[in-house]
């Protein structure tokens, strides 16, 4: 993609959705973009909360941006801590209606992809380097199969094309965009570890070695 010794980093995130008012995913990536001091450029798109509309905004973004590096990022209401996504899974299954009223259930993303896609991202790196900055970080190994997932696995495919690196991202509600009694993370802590994902991830380096698996 972008050639130039800056490098381009491209940071999605999504629309409100579900009766919330704000998406803590969208404050965290505009907030990324407002301090980042380098390397490089920080580039923000906002997502339509739609599964039909999700891959045209992804395509437009990145034809509009060139960038080295994409990392798509969205809210999951429940956790606890800041979570980079390992696979994206070929499936649409909807607990809710999206933004247009669309409610998939158990449809493939793409008749003709395959099963999953892996994250590049160095989601060990960024788990290590999140927790020692003090933030709550692990690895997901489910990003679900709403619009997130959806996004997850349209940059994918997008990317296995293209030569950036690219994956997805998971952060907590924070107290202000909370719609329930659910876990929070403060929005700076958020802005953190995803400062974090984007330095580990502009860094070519293999990823660490350590323990990221479930039980269950």
């Amino acid at each position: 993609m972008a050639t130039n010794a800056a490098p381009v980093v491209l940071l999605t995130a999504f629309e409100p959705f579900g009766g919330a008012e704000r998406n803590p995913s969208w404050d965290a990536v505009q907030a990324v973009a407002e301090s980042w001091d380098g390397p490089g450029t920080v580039v923000v798109a906002q997502l339509p909360v739609v599964f039909a509309e999700v891959r045209a905004a992804l395509v437009a973004a990145i034809t509009e941006h060139r960038p080295d590096l994409v990392i798509a990022t969205g809210v999951a209401e429940g956790r606890d801590a800041v979570t980079p996504e390992r696979v994206a899974v070929n499936v649409d299954d909807a607990r809710i209606p999206d933004n247009s009223g669309a409610q998939p259930i158990d449809e493939p993303i793409d008749q003709r992809g395959p099963d999953g896609f892996l994250t590049t991202l160095p989601i060990k790196r960024i788990v290590r380097a999140a927790t020692e900055a003090g933030v709550a970080a692990s690895v997901s190994n489910t990003a679900g199969t709403f619009t997130c997932n959806h996004a997850f696995y349209e940059l994918m495919s997008i990317a296995a094309n293209e030569t950036f690196r690219a994956g997805f991202v998971h952060v907590p509600a924070t107290p202000e965009s909370a719609t329930g009694d659910v876990p929070t993370l403060p929005l700076a802590d958020i802005v953190t570890a995803l400062e974090v994902a984007v330095r580990e991830s502009l860094d070519p380096a293999a990823d660490a070695v350590l323990v990221g698996g479930a039980e269950h």
